[in-house]
């Protein structure tokens, strides 16, 4: 019986995996076959439309190892419940978007709930058995390869033969369904760590991608060697340098694995060896 419900269990995980996979892809290719014309739908630039791609990669690039490190200290269920509500409010916010900015912060969030996913990796960890886990991390990669690929052909029908609005309302009626499963399905786990934060690494972090991607996007139109965009790169480039040597002196890095220090005066992991006798040579 007990191996029944971790079977069961470990099947609904994969379940809700694959699906948020399909819908993860989904949303990265949503406006793609906008680009074009989401200058005039927006009243904007085409160096200004192309934030709402940029922006989607980059609030997912910064804030995914933050929730990563929130689900050690919360439980990964809990947080990945959480990720869905940026992703529901920001496909709402773009749905009913007539200018950029309202717009660039939709898909600013949505990026915010690509947080689930790896959430939902390392939960596969926790609840698979070590033979089943590698067959659902390929099942979920393979399910976000079909959803990039039936979202490009998708989402250009619908923006030709509809609104493109009801693009948004799609993603979030479908990740209101990843929601759904995810408190249905998938299994409570536990927190698995203690302390906190490193708030300061994912601002630095956050800080000089901003500076880095808006001083290439818009260095065309500023002009690259005018002071903004100079400034920018400059401070891109101070900003990530600090970034990482911050990162590197934090016992837990926003950017990375936690890193454990030997205790000052802490003994060899092998011991004591001692000067008398040699570790090769037996004694006769």
């Amino acid at each position: 019986m007990e191996e029944s419900g971790s079977g069961s269990r470990g099947s609904g995980i994969v379940t809700v995996m694959a699906v948020a996979g399909i819908v993860a892809a989904l949303s990265q290719t949503l406006v793609v076959p906008l680009i074009g014309v989401l200058p005039a739908l927006l009243g904007t630039t085409a160096s200004n439309a192309s934030w709402v791609i940029t922006v989607t990669l980059l609030a997912g690039a910064v804030t995914t190892p933050v929730m990563g490190r929130l689900g050690d200290l919360y439980g990964k269920r809990r947080m990945m419940l959480v990720c869905s509500v940026p992703l529901v409010v920001g496909c709402v916010i773009c749905a009913f978007a007539g200018s950029l900015a309202p717009m660039v912060v939709g898909r600013g969030l949505q990026g915010m709930g690509m947080g689930m996913i790896p959430l939902g990796i390392s939960a596969l960890r926790d609840v698979l058995p070590p033979h089943r886990l590698g067959p659902a991390i390929a099942l979920m990669s393979s399910s976000m390869g079909i959803g990039g690929a039936l979202g490009l052909p998708l989402s250009a029908a619908v923006a030709e033969y509809a609104s493109w609005r009801v693009l948004f309302w799609g993603s979030a009626a479908l990740s209101l369904v990843v929601a759904a499963l995810i408190w249905l399905l998938v299994p409570v786990t536990p927190a698995r760590a203690r302390g906190r934060i490193d708030l300061l690494g994912a601002l630095g972090l956050g800080a000089g991608l901003v500076c880095l991607l808006l001083g290439v996007s818009k260095g065309a139109d500023w002009g690259w060697t005018s002071g903004i965009t100079l400034g920018l790169l400059g401070a891109a480039v101070v900003l990530l340098l600090a970034w990482g040597w911050w990162e590197l002196r934090v016992p837990r890095p926003a950017g990375g694995p936690a890193r454990h220090r030997p205790a000052p005066g802490a003994a060899d992991e092998r011991g004591p060896r001692s000067s008398s006798a040699s570790p090769c040579t037996p004694s006769r």
